[in-house]
């Protein structure tokens, strides 16, 4: 606790003043210096076994040649620089290229669309984006390249593409575009590394870090709103990093010399906080995950922690309950004495999914931590630990908040809930270190969205509940977005629908056995539409998949005649939640609806819906 106070007191001092690069030099200078040849990465590639390491020095090398080639290029300080890259060392030295030289980085996750994609580099006025030729992941291969061709016919501001080979397969390059090659050359003859720039070569291993202000931006990272319009969060220099930092070393209470094994991909906020930064400011040994659970088989987590020896774990709910009905010989042929600690994250977890995770991975060992926190957080507020070595943990819940956080329940009055065993909506009540600054190029939405709904207090859009204890259990979002599979998406994005066929929508969210929340449609379709639900709903997925990502295409698409809306026009989600949930007792006054007779229409439609599982199932 006395090094948390000293961290906090020292970030008061440097507050407002002018240091050096904090990131770059905080992740990865100062390390050089006493620990050069410490494994800093260990690049997880898709193809099981071909794992790749990175020193500390090796990683500073290519950090500052790519830094070098950027400033070349006409790269400045306080520039946005897009990556749209998979999780691997290159994508890593991007970022912190981008730091050292006072350019803030803009990570968009690579499975996102070319409009999804287009959308974040427009409203980040990007002039250089950096990509490769494919992902690879599970075994396939996708057109990373191809889409962001496509998206920057729509970006003005983009001057150039920087394209590395991830793969043998060719692209096709247009003048805009930067070749990349060999990149395997800056550190080491025949490490298997992904190709890179020629240019490269060219330059200096040594990169002056730039003199930046403590709350300088870092970096842009977007997150889904219920407008339907992403938001771009935006993180600083040393706020973020200080906080990073320690809610990696205590939360998971990571000593020198451990390999931190986070699975979450690069363009998340969690990639960001404890794949890159938190690990690397502490001078660890991070995992660079590319693949999936499954693939070559369900055995893929557990195989990569026998032979990197990981002592951290740090996967998503929805991974864990995938895994459990694969059964637990697919853990347990794998040696995992090295595992410490397991951690959760993304969205609550299930009891069961919690049990089996500390019983059958943990082997009843592992204390697991159900981390809360978000993108506007930077880095986690509240979890089992750091604690008492032996105070107890709760399956399912956060429960105790990090040092110097302090969270507050609001009743639908905005009152303070101040006794225990109630829930209400969760705000904190101070600030800290990590918070995010603001929404780029929207600094009044950051206030009505986060501010306003409770004022004095930061509004996290979710509920909790804390137990007569006074431990805290998130039980979901109080607006309208959705979280599947640990993904933010707003339900306003899903329905902003391009469909000739459809005149309006509604989108909820609904419990889901593997994804937590799946996504629940209903369509009203245009009068003298003549179309097959089937078609409609390859129509629709495909019009999701384009506009946004796979991972947010409808899990159940309910055709409707009208939806009940109140007499303003306000289309009531309340209600269509209560249907699906088949909550029918809790579905209250519906007086103030235009039409009351609607809701039973939906209800028989999703009954309809249910009879029809129910047959697939049957043998």
């Amino acid at each position: 606790i006395c090094k948390v106070k000293l961290s906090l007191y020292l970030y008061v001092i440097t507050h407002d003043l002018f240091v050096l690069s904090v990131a770059t030099v905080n992740c990865l200078d100062r390390h050089v210096h006493t620990s050069p040849d410490r494994v800093a990465l260990i690049w997880e590639r898709d193809e099981q076994g071909s794992e790749v390491k990175y020193t500390y020095r090796e990683l500073l090398e290519m950090t500052c040649r790519l830094g070098n080639v950027l400033r070349r290029r006409g790269v400045k300080r306080g520039d946005c620089v897009t990556i749209y890259m998979p999780t691997c060392p290159l994508a890593v030295a991007a970022m912190l290229a981008c730091a050292r030289i006072g350019a803030a980085h803009n990570v968009v996750f690579a499975g996102f669309s070319a409009d999804a994609l287009a959308e974040r580099i427009r409203d980040a006025e990007s002039n250089t984006v950096i990509t490769v030729n494919q992902g690879v992941r599970g075994g396939k291969f996708t057109e990373l390249k191809k889409t962001v061709d496509e998206a920057v016919q729509s970006c003005p501001s983009v001057q150039q593409v920087l394209v590395a080979m991830r793969t043998d397969t060719p692209v096709v390059m247009t003048a805009r575009d930067v070749a990349m090659e060999e990149v395997s050359e800056i550190i080491e003859v025949n490490k298997g590394l992904i190709k890179g720039l020629p240019e490269m070569l060219k330059e200096d291993v040594v990169c002056e870090p730039a003199v930046m202000n403590s709350e300088d931006v870092l970096f842009l990272l977007y997150t889904s709103g219920s407008t339907g319009k992403p938001k771009g969060i935006v993180h600083t220099q040393a706020g973020y990093l200080l906080y990073a930092a320690l809610t990696h070393r205590y939360v998971f209470s990571y000593h020198d010399g451990d390999v931190f094994g986070c699975v979450a991909d690069i363009g998340w906020i969690t990639g960001h906080s404890y794949t890159v930064y938190g690990p690397l400011a502490n001078g660890g040994t991070t995992v660079l995950f590319e693949s999936t659970p499954i693939y070559p088989d369900p055995g893929r987590y557990w195989n990569t922690v026998e032979r990197l020896k990981i002592n951290q774990f740090y996967g998503a709910p929805t991974a864990i309950r995938l895994l459990l009905k694969y059964g637990d010989h697919w853990v347990t042929k794998y040696d995992r004495s090295t595992l410490k600690t397991l951690g959760s994250v993304g969205e609550p977890i299930n009891t069961e999914a919690w049990e089996w995770y500390h019983r059958v991975v943990g082997d009843g060992r592992c204390p697991v931590v159900d981390t809360w926190w978000q993108t506007e957080t930077g880095g986690i507020c509240i979890a089992p630990r750091p604690s008492e070595p032996d105070a107890e943990i709760v399956p399912g819940m956060a429960m105790r908040p990090f040092f110097g956080i302090k969270p507050v329940l609001m009743d639908t009055e905005g009152k303070v809930l101040t006794s225990n065993n109630t829930s209400g909506a969760l705000c904190m009540a101070q600030p800290w270190p990590g918070m995010a600054r603001t929404i780029r190029n929207n600094h009044q939405r950051f206030i009505e969205t986060y501010y306003q709904p409770y004022p004095g207090y930061f509004f996290t859009g979710d509920g909790a509940y804390r137990s007569a204890q006074g431990y805290y259990q998130i039980t979901g979002r109080l607006d309208d977005v959705i979280n599947v599979s640990g993904h933010r998406i707003g339900t306003a994005e899903i329905e902003d629908n391009q469909c000739s066929a459809v005149a309006e929508s509604a989108v909820i969210g609904f419990s889901h056995d593997i994804k937590g929340e799946g996504v629940y449609a209903f369509v009203v379709l245009k009068k003298n539409i003549d179309i097959k639900e089937d078609d409609l709903s390859r129509q629709l997925n495909k019009m999701v998949s384009k506009k946004i990502a796979k991972y947010a295409c409808p899990d159940v698409i309910q055709l409707a005649n009208r939806l009940p809306k109140t007499r303003s026009g306000k289309i009531m989600r309340r209600v269509l939640r209560k249907v699906v949930e088949r909550d029918l007792d809790g579905l209250g006054d519906l007086s103030t609806l235009d039409d009351p007779t609607a809701v039973q229409e939906i209800v028989e439609g999703h009954n309809a819906i249910l009879r029809k599982q129910q047959q697939k199932q049957q043998p």
